[in-house]
């Protein structure tokens, strides 16, 4: 059996938090920062946690992780 690999793309999306849970930064802060709001873009920096529906599917991209 060949070793499993972990999606190197996800490892540098996603950080896992002491309780396991996965945390994401939120899209639409690449441009464009000039029609944005300030209140928009200061809540685009934050992080946020991905939904549950998506756990799994993310927990096996990162195997090693846990």
């Amino acid at each position: 059996m060949p070793k499993i690999k972990s999606h190197r793309g996800s490892m540098k999306r996603f950080k896992i938090t002491k309780k396991g849970r996965i945390i994401r930064s939120k899209a639409y802060n690449g441009h464009l920062k000039v029609e944005k709001s300030s209140k928009r873009k200061r809540g685009l920096r934050k992080s946020t946690l991905i939904s549950k529906a998506d756990t799994k599917r993310v927990k096996r991209l990162i195997p090693f992780s846990f």
